[in-house]
């Protein structure tokens, strides 16, 4: 009787313990959500936005007045998404009237390199400006793949997609300047590497690895991109969202008994996605880092790197790879 009524309270400290952190974050994250005018008149491109930070991301921006363009690679989802955005914001399809900020959807499969390049035509033709593309979308953890270019699916999606596309868009960013590349990565980068001699995972594949290795990649990329970008008026910034309770872990099998537990714990400890999406907010919008370029960012705060993430000769010979990989150079 003595041990059950030990482990009974210590279960409901547990539980206690986990429901006082749980409102400790949502008081801490009280100020997301506040209206703001400050991205009035800016075009801003988000990938991924039909759902978790990237949905989250664009509806901060929305109240902020931005015109949002969901970047998503099923156009039903995301078009469902955006009538739910604009019901709850008061945001229009087109900008005008009462409308407070705009949203469009636009087809973008990373996973596709003739999509990116079709997705980046549409925009050249009809966008005069764009001040802010936020590279969010990513997949995690899945089992091998090849995309429809050969690609390895992780690298393909998280890096090599948003590596064109950002290329393909620096002309429109450059002419809309002052404007702004926010790059979503992971703290799981620590745990990946750049191995020239198997990018493509032909040799070996491990999924957790080759995500991290993704992220690296991200980081990598921003950081020689800022320094190709100095004295355009772009800035770049990488960041790490923190855990967040997205649908990004669809791959990560969890057994069918260990589920309420998992639940229970990430509700308590993992973000919202309304919280992990602040860092792309503020990267995003706010005067602070106006001019700021080539750093790596988690809770709105600039963070150290690992020396890994800040050698400039792998940098400069991935993004050399790269170039050829997408097409970029012949």
């Amino acid at each position: 009787m003595a041990a059950t009524a030990v482990v009974l309270a210590a279960a409901l400290g547990g539980g206690l313990l986990l429901i006082a952190r749980r409102f400790w974050q949502v008081a801490a994250g009280a100020g997301a959500g506040k209206v703001k005018r400050g991205m009035e008149g800016k075009t801003v491109i988000i990938t991924g936005a039909n759902s978790g930070i990237g949905r989250a991301t664009a509806a901060e921006l929305l109240r902020q007045h931005a015109r949002v363009i969901m970047a998503c690679r099923d156009p039903l989802r995301a078009e469902e998404a955006a009538r739910e955005l604009r019901a709850e914001l008061g945001v229009c399809a087109r900008g005008g009237g009462e409308c407070r900020g705009e949203l469009l959807v636009r087809e973008l499969d990373l996973a596709s390199l003739r999509s990116v390049r079709t997705f980046c035509h549409q925009v050249l033709q009809e966008e005069p400006r764009l001040d802010v593309l936020i590279n969010n979308a990513g997949i995690f953890q899945c089992p091998y793949t090849k995309t429809e270019d050969g690609f390895e699916m992780q690298f393909a999606v998280n890096h090599l997609g948003h590596f064109l596309l950002t290329n393909l868009l620096l002309g429109l960013l450059k002419s809309s300047a002052p404007s702004r590349i926010v790059v979503v990565s992971s703290k799981l980068y620590k745990y990946g590497e750049i191995n020239f001699d198997d990018l493509n995972s032909e040799l070996s594949y491990n999924k957790s690895f080759a995500y991290s290795r993704s992220k690296l990649a991200n980081i990598l990329f921003t950081r020689e991109l800022s320094h190709r970008l100095e004295g355009t008026g772009v800035s770049v910034n990488v960041l790490h969202p923190g855990v967040v309770r997205t649908n990004l872990g669809r791959y990560v099998h969890i057994p069918l008994l260990a589920r309420p537990l998992f639940n229970l714990v990430s509700w308590a400890f993992f973000k919202s996605p309304l919280e992990g999406a602040q860092t792309s907010v503020y990267l995003a919008s706010s005067p602070e880092v106006e001019g700021v370029s080539g750093k790596y960012f988690g809770d709105c705060k600039e963070e150290q790197l690992l020396p890994k993430a800040m050698d400039d000769l792998v940098a400069r010979k991935l993004w050399d790879i790269s170039e050829v990989m997408v097409g970029l150079l012949k």
